[in-house]
């Protein structure tokens, strides 16, 4: 072939397939990648290992002749080299780190609170340090809370079960510090309860950010799944006795390196694994560092992600016994970007846990995510953040904004007014359509381990809405 067939191609076959399902022969080689390299370095190329065949199109660049698969593959990994990437980290902490215990909490007295009294209007925190919790904030419900019970069961739950693991669910002191709802608050959002749902404003002021891309099919930044997953998959290991000597707190990390197509977002590998958790006095390093390879990292992260150059910082400080709050001082609120996007996209600073549906910190952003996925998932973008601001007070939201970063099918302001025709942001409309009035566990389980992105009948938030557009005319 030469630069003069442009508009040929060729299909080439070969018997053997690949190794690797989206491997050339030889080199890890990702089908995202693979339509970037076609429309961006002029040798247009397709590989299907499943299927054992690479479809070859010559484009305006020069393109050297490839006289099988393996020659096209070969290419195609010379050119990778050639791009342009750039490196990206998001982390995430486990259900035993002390702000997650402190989230955890709150959420579960929201739960209470909501399952005796839908109407409950809630704003609770939690601080703990070494052998104390407290709970503190305003709550307006008719609903008869236990809370010193909630606190010590959600204790329990994650595994603070001995003062060695950082605190006894059964021995610490829990203080409570709970007031009802200003009065000067609940007039001005829900007028006393005399107002209808499509008339409830606001519980404050702020706005929030939603945000989706189709990187991974939960249609969420990679190194935050990965990171997310990697702290999951620790707990599991820890109470299911795969590794023993795990403890509850824990963090993760993972910095992926990417590829910018255009504005939509192509990882590449992963560049480097980070994971230090709480361990008893028994277990060393090397015992350590095998078992996370083996059973935490080699289960969450695909191996096409990783290669020989892949760097794993497994408990680089040497020793983490002393953890959760006795290691830490624990407060509701305080990792907003690890229950969001792991630092993708944007965010307006409110956090979730403890808040009740009225709080547009927490509806307003569940409500956005729901736009941005449903914006990715039904085509109109490759990439999407959505932000919606509020008054306390008034219903309806002061701003709706989009931004698909250049990889929308129609122009921004077109996809705004679909979003707008397709979603109800007034809060009382938003607690109805996405259901946020129902108690049991359903917000306890957005406190670890993230808010979005998760596959739960609970999470209605994730559901993608049907969209109706019109692409336009190739």
């Amino acid at each position: 072939m030469t630069p003069q067939d442009a508009d040929s191609s060729v299909e080439l076959r070969e018997s053997k397939p690949p190794d690797h399902p989206v491997t050339g022969w030889g080199k890890k080689v990702n089908f995202a990648l693979l339509q970037v390299i076609e429309a961006r370095l002029g040798s247009v190329l397709l590989v299907d290992g499943r299927k054992e065949t690479a479809v070859i199109k010559l484009c305006q660049l020069s393109t050297p002749e490839f006289h099988s698969v393996r020659e096209a593959n070969i290419f195609v990994c010379r050119s990778l080299e050639k791009m342009e990437t750039f490196l990206f980290t998001s982390e995430s902490v486990n259900e035993g780190h002390p702000d997650k215990l402190c989230d955890q909490i709150s959420d579960a007295v929201l739960d209470a609170c909501l399952e005796q009294d839908p109407d409950s209007k809630v704003a609770c925190e939690t601080c703990t340090k070494t052998n104390m919790v407290m709970v503190f904030g305003e709550i307006t419900t008719k609903g008869k809370i236990d809370y010193e019970k909630i606190v010590r069961d959600t204790c329990r739950n994650i595994g603070f079960v001995s003062d060695d693991v950082g605190l006894d669910a059964d021995k610490c002191k829990v203080l409570v510090n709970i007031e009802q709802q200003s009065p000067d608050i609940a007039q001005g959002v829900h007028g006393h309860f005399t107002k209808r749902p499509e008339e409830i404003g606001a519980g404050d002021q702020g706005h929030m950010f939603g945000y989706a891309t189709d990187e991974t099919p939960e249609y969420m930044p990679l190194s935050h799944v990965l990171a997310t997953k990697l702290g999951a998959r620790l707990t599991e290991v820890r109470k299911n006795g795969t590794c023993a000597w795990l403890r509850p707190d824990g963090k993760t990390q993972v910095t992926v390196e990417y590829y910018n197509d255009s504005g939509a977002m192509v990882p590449v590998r992963v560049h480097t694994v980070l994971i230090s958790t709480q361990h008893d006095e028994t277990v060393t390093n090397d015992e350590i560092a095998a078992d996370l390879k083996e059973h935490v990292i080699k289960p969450v992260i695909p191996e096409k992600y990783l290669d020989e150059k892949t760097i794993f910082h497994l408990n680089p400080s040497g020793r983490f016994v002393i953890g959760g709050p006795h290691g830490d001082a624990g407060l509701t609120g305080r990792k907003i970007i690890i229950d969001t996007y792991g630092g993708w996209g944007a965010h307006g600073g409110g956090a979730f846990s403890g808040k009740d549906p009225t709080k547009v910190d927490r509806s307003g952003a569940y409500i956005v995510r729901q736009a941005a996925k449903s914006i990715v998932a039904n085509g109109l973008a490759r990439r999407c953040i959505v932000q919606v601001s509020y008054a306390i007070g008034v219903p309806e939201p002061l701003s709706v904004f989009v931004d698909t970063y250049g990889t929308g099918k129609i122009p921004d302001k077109e996809i705004l007014k679909i979003v707008k025709e397709s979603f109800d942001f007034r809060p009382g409309m938003m607690t109805i359509n996405l259901d946020l009035k129902r108690g049991g566990n359903r917000f306890l389980k957005t406190a670890a381990y993230g808010h979005f992105g998760r596959d739960d009948p609970d999470f209605t938030w994730e559901v993608v809405k049907p969209l109706k557009w019109e692409k336009p005319q190739a």
